[in-house]
C-alpha cells in the first residue's frame, strides 16, 4: 500500500477485454455495476488474433459428434459435463452473438461451415475469411459500450487480489497513463486475462499473453490445474525478424502439404489422417523432421490450389506473409512449431467458479477441463463465450446487489479519461527484466517445451529456481509479468516432471505412453503445496 492509492468501488470487477470477460460483464451489467480492466488497448487480445474460426452447428452436424470429438482430441482427461455444457450450450450463444451484428461468412443465404484437423463434420463458422476473433470482439465491444453503468478501462494492469478472509474482496491495479496505483473493491472478480504464451522462445501469441491472471490467482492462494498441458501449433510463419504469424489449420483443412526442408511430402510416417493429424502430433513430427533434416523449419504448400484462392479465402494471412515476403499462391512458407494455448489454468468449476470464494475464472485463464490434454481446434472461442456468460450468471447468484442507478459507477470509478500514454512493451531492450525474462522464455522452449524429459524438466526446474530477478525502481508492468512468467514456469515444469506419462500435448522421451492406471486425473498446484493428482 502507498500513501497514492485511489480507492474505487464497483459491483463486479473484470480482468481481460476477450471474449470471455466481455461476455460475462455483458451479463453482469444485467446486476450491477461492472468495470473491465484491459492491461492493453481494449482491442488488443488473444481472441482479436484469432483467425481460425469458432466450432458452432452445422446443418449436417450432430451435438453428440462435436461432444466426441472435443473428448478425442482431450485424449483422455476431458471432463465429460464441462464439454457437455459447451457443445449443449453453444449454439444458443452463437445465435445471440449473430443477432448483436456478429457478420459470419456465408455460402450465398447460408452460414458457411469449413473442416478443421480433428473434427469429423463442418462445423467452423469464419468471419471475414480469417478474421473470427476481430469480429466477435468488434461485436462484444459495441455491446458493451451501449451499456451505461459498464465501463471499460484499456491501460490498466491488473497487479494482485485482496484477499480478507479466505475470500476474495477487490484487486489492485496499475494506471499505465499516470503510474497511480488503484485499488478496486467488488462483490465479486472474474479473471478472464487469457493466456501465456509469452513464456515461450516461440509462441504465436500477442504480448499481453503473460499469464498474469493465473499468476496473481495462484499468489492469492487459487488451485492451477493441468498446467503441463501447452498446445503448440504446429505452423506458425518461421521467417526471420518476422512475428510468429499463425498460419492455421484450415490452411490444411484446404489441402496445404507439409513438406520437410528436402520438400519431401512427410507426415504420412506420422499419422493416418496426414496433414490433417491432431495439433500435438503435427507439432511433433515437424520437430523430428527439423531434427532428422538439421533445419530450423519445415514447409507449407499451397500452391497446388487453383489461381486467386488463396488471397480470396485467406485474405489476412495472405497480405501478412506477402508482406513478409512470402507469397502463399505460389511459394512454399517456411513454417515451425510455436506456443499456441494452454490447456490448464485456475481450476474452476462449470460456472467459472475457483477454489477462492468471490473468485471466478473464464476463457485460457481458467482450467475447466473442456479441452483435456489437448484443445479441439475451434473450441477455444467458444468456450470463452459460453463460460464466459455462466460465470456472470454465478457471480450474481451468489453476491447479488441491488439494482440501481441507470448509468455511471457511483462515488466508483469513471473509465479513463481519454487514452493514456501505451505502456513499453515487456520485452523492451532497455527494460531491467529484458535479459531474465530471455533466459525464462529460452529455458521453457528448450527445457519445458514440445519433447520433454524428466532430466530435461530438472534442469528447467534448478535454473528457474536459480535465477535471480532484477529489481526494478519502482513496480511497473514489465517487473509484474517478469515475476508473473517465472512462477508460472515453475508451476509448469513442476507439473510436467509430476506427469510420468505422454498424454495429448504433454509428451515424455521417458515415460513415452500414456499410462490411464496412474495419471487419468488432473494436476493441481496451490501455493505452499506439492504438485498433486485428482479425478
Amino acid at each position: 500500500m502507498t500513501a497514492s492509492l485511489k480507492v474505487h468501488r464497483a459491483d463486479y470487477v473484470v480482468v481481460g477485454a476477450g471474449v470471455a470477460g466481455l461476455r460475462a460483464a455483458i451479463e453482469l451489467s444485467e446486476g450491477g455495476s461492472v468495470l473491465v480492466l484491459a492491461k492493453s488497448e481494449l482491442s488488443d487480445s488473444a481472441t482479436a488474433w484469432a483467425e481460425g474460426g469458432i466450432a458452432a452447428l452445422s446443418d449436417e452436424d450432430e451435438i453428440g459428434l462435436h461432444e466426441q470429438d472435443t473428448i478425442n482430441a482431450g485424449d483422455g482427461l476431458c471432463r465429460a459435463d464441462a464439454v457437455a455444457v459447451l457443445v449443449e450450450d453453444g449454439a444458443k450463444y452463437i445465435t445471440e452473438l449473430m443477432e448483436w451484428g456478429t457478420k459470419a461468412d456465408r455460402a450465398g443465404t447460408k452460414l458457411a461451415f469449413t473442416r478443421e484437423t480433428a473434427h469429423s463434420r463442418s462445423r467452423i463458422l469464419h468471419a471475414h475469411g480469417d478474421s473470427t476473433g476481430r469480429e466477435i470482439i468488434r461485436a462484444l465491444l459495441a455491446r458493451a459500450h451501449a451499456i451505461p453503468h459498464l465501463h471499460l478501462r484499456a491501460h490498466a494492469f491488473t497487479t494482485e487480489l485482496i484477499v480478507e478472509s479466505g475470500s476474495v474482496v477487490g484487486l489492485r491495479f496499475i494506471d499505465e497513463g499516470d503510474g497511480a496505483l488503484h485499488e478496486m473493491r467488488a462483490e465479486a472478480v472474474l479473471l478472464a486475462a487469457g493466456g501465456l504464451g509469452q513464456i515461450y522462445r516461440e509462441t504465436t501469441n500477442p504480448d499481453v499473453a503473460t499469464g498474469d491472471g493465473m499468476a496473481i490467482a495462484c499468489d492469492a492462494g487459487a488451485a492451477l490445474s493441468d498446467m503441463e498441458f501447452v498446445q503448440f501449433h504446429p505452423t506458425a510463419l518461421a521467417v526471420k525478424g518476422a512475428p510468429r504469424f499463425l498460419l492455421p489449420e484450415a490452411l490444411r483443412g484446404e489441402g496445404a502439404i507439409l513438406r520437410n526442408i528436402n520438400l519431401e511430402r512427410f507426415m504420412k510416417r506420422y499419422h493416418e489422417a496426414q496433414e490433417l493429424a491432431p495439433r500435438d502430433i503435427a507439432a511433433r513430427a515437424i520437430v523430428s523432421e527439423m531434427h532428422r533434416t538439421n533445419n530450423e523449419h519445415a514447409y507449407l504448400d499451397m500452391t497446388a490450389k487453383p489461381e486467386g484462392f488463396v488471397e480470396k479465402r485467406f485474405p489476412r494471412i495472405y497480405e501478412t506473409c506477402m508482406s513478409y515476403g512470402v507469397d502463399l499462391a505460389r511459394d512454399v512458407a517456411p513454417v515451425c512449431p510455436a506456443a499456441h494455448y494452454v490447456m490448464g489454468g485456475v481450476k474452476t468449476d462449470l460456472w467459472g467458479r475457483t477454489s477462492l470464494p468471490g473468485l471466478y475464472a473464464a476463457g485460457e485463464t481458467a482450467d475447466t477441463g473442456v479441452h483435456g490434454a489437448n484443445r479441439l481446434p475451434g473450441n477455444a472461442l467458444l468456450e470463452g463465450l459460453v463460460f464466459g456468460a455462466r460465470s456472470g450468471q454465478a457471480m450474481m447468484k451468489d453476491a447479488p446487489v441491488k439494482k440501481k442507478h441507470a448509468g455511471g459507477l457511483p462515488g466508483s470509478i469513471a473509465p479513463n479519461p481519454g487514452e493514456p500514454a501505451e505502456a513499453k512493451p515487456h520485452n523492451n531492450a532497455k527494460h531491467p527484466q529484458a535479459a531474465a525474462l530471455t533466459k525464462v522464455r529460452d529455458i521453457m522452449w528448450r527445457l519445458v517445451g514440445i519433447l520433454r524429459s524428466g532430466k530435461e524438466l530438472i534442469s528447467a526446474i534448478e535454473q528457474l529456481q536459480s535465477l535471480e530477478l532484477p529489481k526494478a525502481d519502482k513496480h511497473d508492468r514489465p517487473e509484474f509479468e517478469l515475476r508473473n512468467m517465472h512462477a508460472l514456469a515453475l508451476v509448469m515444469a513442476k507439473s510436467a516432471l509430476a506427469r510420468h506419462e505422454s498424454r495429448g500435448s504433454h509428451y515424455r522421451s521417458d515415460f513415452p505412453y500414456r499410462d490411464d492406471d496412474d495419471f487419468a486425473k488432473h494436476s493441481v498446484a496451490q501455493k505452499g503445496k506439492e504438485i498433486h493428482f485428482e479425478p
